[in-house]
């Protein structure tokens, strides 16, 4: 069972702002999906402030990545869950930032 990064979330305070950066400072990146991995842009809220990341992580077979991550110790916040087409789990990684899990 492979988890490899499938995105990261950056939050923004000025979604107008980062987008023209992101997208007029690297004029070569005509989206944002590189490959397999996506960078997503998010407006900065209370609870993830501008400036703050998000990772997520993705594994074919998430019941099992679950199962074995919980074995080994891991303190999950959210279990496996359907949500918008995908399976979304997340997890508390050792400096306490949220990590998503999905597949």
């Amino acid at each position: 069972m492979a988890i490899k990064l499938g995105y990261a979330i950056h939050f923004v305070a000025d979604m107008d702002r980062a987008l023209a950066f992101y997208r007029d400072t690297a004029p070569e990146w005509s989206e944002f999906a590189t490959g397999t991995t996506t960078l997503a842009l998010h407006p900065a809220s209370a609870e993830n402030p501008a400036g703050t990341t998000h990772l997520g992580l993705h594994s074919d077979d998430i019941a099992g990545a679950h199962r074995s991550l919980t074995a080994a110790g891991m303190r999950f916040t959210r279990v496996p869950t359907p949500e918008h087409g995908i399976t979304l789990a997340e997890f508390v990684d050792s400096e306490g930032a949220r990590v998503s899990l999905s597949g």
